[in-house]
């Protein structure tokens, strides 16, 4: 009686296992890139705030600076999210090794981290402002 280990190491069991990677035609399929939801969330997100965030900008009354205080903080919220899910990304590809992937995901990332600083600071300030 051979065990499962033993079956496994003979060449014979490996060629009736094995599937094929090609099609019909005799070309290897294509390897598809699936888009992540949150990705898509997140793109959306970063455009209608930018949106709003022009809005804020052109209106000219006296409700233009909390208007400017609240896109900053939506501005401030995308890119914090952003930056969450470049960390993920950075994540997925080190384990994956994928260094240069890691790399690129990394710097963009902390470019959103810094931008989502800038944006919480600014609104910070200019909720300030609005209160004097």
């Amino acid at each position: 009686m051979t065990s499962r280990r033993d079956a496994s190491a003979d060449p014979r069991y490996e060629m009736a296992t094995r599937v094929p990677a090609d099609d019909s035609r005799g070309t290897a399929p294509a390897p598809r890139r699936r888009i992540s939801p949150a990705l898509v969330i997140i793109v959306v997100a970063l455009i209608l705030s930018v949106a709003y965030a022009v809005y804020a900008v052109t209106v000219r009354d006296t409700s233009q600076i909390p208007l400017l205080a609240s896109g900053a903080v939506v501005l401030g919220i995308v890119f914090a999210a952003a930056a969450l899910y470049a960390l993920s990304a950075v994540w997925r590809a080190g384990v994956e090794g994928r260094n240069g992937r890691a790399i690129a995901f990394g710097f963009v990332g902390g470019g959103a981290a810094v931008i989502a600083a800038g944006c919480l600071a600014g609104a910070t300030v200019l909720f300030l402002l609005s209160q004097a």
